[in-house]
């Protein structure tokens, strides 16, 4: 039997109720922590995004879509997104997402360009790009206007808003070897350089702007003066030949040189608007004041006179030529060339102040003319040098010129004309030619011929007869000079008979002046003779005895 069966049955328990419990694995930290990071990326970018704008270049040279940035000195403020073609395919567009602190930056005067390795007159740039790469620069301008499309230059601009300094313009005829980069030139020292130059609205000159650094754009004044120092300047002069430059880049790449003169006024702030002289001479001439057109009617040949040719009064350059034209006289059937030029008075200097008071008055001037031709005034066409032909224009006082009638009324003004000095070289070398030509060439030169062939004649006779005759000649007299030599030795029996003549002559001449001494002394031993009783010989007894006795008696 079961001993089981008398234990009593458990009571039945509650049933179990099991919870279950929802855990976070570890896995989904993964994409939760990604998830985040992106959204904060994207609230970033949303808080940091400036604005999007386009600019067109002609080529894509240097840019890459997602890799060039745009710099604003040397801060990355924006990178290229996309470059595309144009529609017309012209062009390429550049967009670009510029930061939200270079929001600033899309103004409308701002300037945009590719920044790559260049090489100009001025010399190597963005060296710095051939490591790193090209990249877009930046340079802003100064208005308060937005703008999202622009129109990317294909150069660097020269001057940089905020660079220290000032802006100039300076007009001129034609830009000439200038550029954007020229140097400007202050003391042979660079101290700026060409920003811009544009033709001028007219189209009759072109401004060229200039950009000067500080602090030496304390040096422009009102009275500056500036020039075209481009190239070399090549002069022959009277004192010599003379060559200047500025430096070697202006030969290539062309400058702009200013001074300004001595004794105007102090530095300070000047005038923004100069004129650009074509050499230095030039610009720091003195003011030429009012310019007066007058007219030169010439009957010869010009050929060699030229526009801008000088005209020279009293050696003082006292204008220029501005036109000349060819005319015709009827009544002398002849082609007369005008020529007209341009004086400036004020080149005269303290002359004015004694001269009649014009004022520019036509009328007066045409009567102070007419006196001035009265006294010999003429224009004339001189040779200012041989060697090219060129002429220039020469104002003088003709010494007896002939007498001309003067209109006064006559316009524009004209001055009577008178041969110039070169004109009257060229005459006088004709008539000499002339005379030449009429000279008897032939008959001179035949009678030329018989007298050299006469002439040689006489020299074969003389060659043939004479000059032997005239050897002999002197061979004989060599010989007999030297037997002369010989007879003349110091051993030779001539030398030798010569020298004891001159003992005799010696001796002889002592005792006549002892004979002489005597007689002075005692006279009257000429009678008596000599007395024995003295101490000394009578040299004239011992030297005559035939004397001494002959005195005895």
């Amino acid at each position: 039997m079961n001993h089981r069966s008398n234990e009593p049955l458990a009571e039945p328990r509650d049933p179990v109720v099991t919870r279950s419990r929802w855990r976070l694995s570890l896995v989904w930290l993964v994409p939760l922590i990604a998830a985040l990071i992106g959204l904060s990326m994207v609230i970033h970018a949303w808080l940091t995004a400036g604005p999007e704008i386009t600019i067109s270049f002609k080529t894509a040279a240097g840019l890459e879509a997602g890799k060039t940035p745009v710099k604003y000195k040397d801060v990355t403020v924006g990178t290229v997104s996309t470059v595309a073609l144009s529609d017309d395919g012209s062009h390429v567009i550049a967009s670009v997402s510029l930061s939200r602190s270079a929001r600033s930056l899309a103004r409308t005067d701002s300037h945009f360009w590719v920044v790559r390795p260049r090489l100009g007159m001025t010399g190597v740039s963005g060296m710095d790009t051939l490591l790193s790469g090209a990249y877009i620069g930046v340079d802003t301008g100064a208005s308060e206007d937005a703008r999202t499309a622009f129109t990317g230059l294909e150069t660097p601009p020269a001057v940089i808003s905020g660079t220290p300094g000032t802006s100039f313009t300076v007009c001129a005829d034609d830009l000439g070897s200038l550029d954007i980069g020229s140097p400007v030139y202050y003391r042979r020292i660079q101290v700026g350089r060409v920003a811009s130059y544009g033709l001028d609205a007219d189209g009759h000159g072109v401004s060229v702007q200039i950009f000067v650094d500080a602090p030496y754009d304390r040096f422009v004044t009102a009275d500056t003066r500036f020039w075209n120092a481009s190239g070399v300047d090549l002069s022959l002069g009277a004192d010599g030949f003379k060559l200047k430059t500025q430096s070697v880049a202006t030969i290539v790449g062309g400058g702009i040189a200013f001074a300004t003169p001595v004794g105007s006024a102090a530095a300070g702030p000047g005038a923004s608007r100069f004129i650009l002289a074509k050499d230095e001479a030039t610009a720091m001439a003195p003011p030429d004041g009012p310019a007066q057109y007058i007219e030169l009617r010439f009957a010869q040949s010009l050929r060699g006179l030229s526009m801008g040719a000088p005209v020279v009064f009293s050696g003082i350059n006292f204008g220029r030529v501005v036109s000349m034209k060819l005319d015709y006289d009827p009544a002398t059937q002849r082609f007369p060339m005008i020529v007209g030029i341009e004086v400036y008075p004020q080149r005269l200097g303290p002359v004015l102040d004694k001269l009649p008071k014009i004022n520019g008055d036509i009328e007066k001037v045409a009567h102070f003319l007419s006196t001035m031709v009265a006294h010999g005034l003429r224009g004339q066409a001189r040779s200012g040098n041989l060697l090219t032909g060129q002429l220039y224009i020469s104002l003088e006082f003709v010494p007896n010129a002939p007498k001309v009638s003067y209109d006064v009324d006559a316009r524009p003004l004209t001055l009577p004309t008178a041969s110039g000095g070169f004109d009257q070289l060229q005459e006088q070398i004709a008539s000499i030619v002339g005379k030449i030509d009429k000279m008897p060439l032939d008959s001179i030169a035949r009678h030329l011929d018989a007298g050299l062939a006469d002439l040689d004649s006489t020299l074969k006779q003389i060659n043939g007869q004479v000059l032997p005759a005239t050897t002999q000649t002197l061979q004989q007299a060599r010989e007999t000079f030297g037997a002369a030599q010989g007879m003349l030795a110091e051993d030779g029996p001539l030398q030798e008979n010569l020298g004891q003549t001159l003992q005799e002559v010696q001796r002889t001449a002592r005792s006549l002046r002892t004979l002489t001494d005597l007689v002075g002394r005692h006279p009257e031993a000429l009678l008596r003779g000599h007395s024995a009783d003295q101490s000394t010989v009578s040299p004239v007894t011992a030297a005559s005895p035939s004397a001494s006795q002959e005195s005895k008696q």
